[in-house]
């Protein structure tokens, strides 16, 4: 599997990453995210595309073969990386708002830390 992840308003950074796949990839809706609080909070995911009709859409999770931590659950979206907001923020998806925070893409060990859905 091949994960590009383009510069864009959501996150400025771009990557290229390879990466062996172990199962198909399923719609995660939410994920435990410790950037912010040592303990993990639970956050909103989804994609995010440059589409001016359709920015947002469904972020999934794929189990991975990850040369630094072994298994591994690749969470992406769209060609603009991920978008992030805590459960608790109730505010629209926007790429303005101080609450919420873009990714290229994130790597979860424990699939504890993801609750499936949407599609």
């Amino acid at each position: 599997m091949f994960l590009e992840v383009e510069s864009s308003k959501n996150c400025e950074l771009s990557l290229f990453l390879r990466f062996k796949e172990v199962e198909p990839p399923k719609p995660v809706i939410q994920i435990k995210s410790y950037e912010r609080a040592s303990n993990g909070e639970w956050c909103d995911v989804v994609g995010y595309s440059d589409d001016e009709d359709t920015p947002w859409s469904t972020a999934m999770a794929q189990p991975v073969e990850d040369s630094g931590a072994g298994l591994a659950i690749l969470i992406f979206g769209g060609v603009g990386g991920i978008r992030l907001k805590p459960v608790s923020c109730e505010e629209a998806w926007n790429l303005e708002s101080r609450k919420q925070w873009g990714e290229t893409h994130l790597l979860l060990a424990d699939s504890r830390d993801l609750r499936y859905g949407g599609g």
